[in-house]
């Protein structure tokens, strides 16, 4: 389905074209699911929606979305989590949705960061690490992507922030800029032109995106629902937002049209969105 706003074409994604991988809970090191556990969610340890083609979901014609590379939205059962694994060449982001992410890493690196967080990666010439959900009782959803650099074998890195409700109530939070950008808000800062948003809004209000000539966007609807242009996003859904031409800006509107109930209470509708060069050059 698509629509067209301004000078950008808005595809959805709909939650129902993700695939859905719930993987054998040995694979990552942890014991068997258990019969039955009040605070499990889902039956399975793990269940990873992947917006591209990913481990098991092998689709060459939806492998990236300019830079982007893998975007995992995860939901970690309590007491469970990845064990120790290799990355490399990569900048991996990750945004936390709900609940606590303890991440531990062969940098000397050990944290644990919650709702509306965003920790990086920086893997280049490699990288091991972990991340676990330690809780007993609450699962922990978060949204992993990777960005592919703009050059490989970079000196490994890690950095965080931690989460500002405020920062992001009905308007964008900038996330995550470019280490190019020197006068960015953003306090993440990953090597590559690509830029993340996060925003929880509340029944009815509306903000807007402006999104510049040469460039595109990636948005999901983490909670809630929202009309991006003609185009109604629910949970899990996405959005490809690509140039009509080569001339002219364009704005987004988007409006919250139903909330739901989220960790800390409030009713919102919750989105994250990407932002980046058009059809950008892969690093080599």
């Amino acid at each position: 389905m698509c629509a067209h706003k301004a000078s950008h074409r808005i595809d959805k994604v709909p939650s129902s074209k993700l695939f859905v991988s719930e993987p054998n809970p040995s694979w990552f090191g942890n014991e068997g699911n258990p019969g039955y556990n009040p605070s499990w969610t889902e039956t399975n340890w793990l269940k990873s929606r992947f917006h591209f083609s990913f481990a098991e979901y092998n689709n060459r014609r939806n492998s990236n979305f300019g830079c982007i590379r893998v975007v995992n939205d995860d939901l970690v059962q309590p007491s469970r989590g990845f064990g120790t694994h290799p990355h490399a060449n990569q900048e991996i982001v990750t945004y936390i949705v709900e609940g606590e992410l303890t991440h531990q890493d062969s940098m000397g690196t050990k944290e644990s960061l919650g709702r509306g967080s965003v920790q990086f990666m920086t893997a280049g010439t490699g990288v091991r690490h972990s991340e676990h959900n330690l809780s007993e009782d609450k699962p922990l959803r978060f949204i992993q992507t990777w960005i592919t650099p703009s050059r490989n074998n970079l000196p490994p890195n890690y950095g965080s922030s931690v989460g500002d409700e405020a920062m992001r109530w009905n308007q964008w939070q900038h996330l995550v800029s470019s280490v190019d950008n020197k006068g960015t808000e953003a306090t993440v800062q990953i090597n590559q032109d690509c830029n993340a948003y996060s925003s929880e809004l509340e029944m009815g209000k509306t903000i807007n995106f402006p999104v510049s000539e040469g460039r595109m966007a990636y948005m999901i609807a983490l909670e809630g629902s929202v009309k991006v242009g003609d185009v109604v996003l629910e949970r899990h859904d996405a959005a490809e937002i690509t140039p009509l031409s080569s001339g002219g800006n364009g704005a987004l509107d988007v409006t919250s049209v139903a909330v739901e109930k989220a960790e800390h209470g409030k009713d919102v509708a919750h989105v994250l969105l990407f932002e980046m060069q058009h059809f950008l050059v892969q690093a080599g």
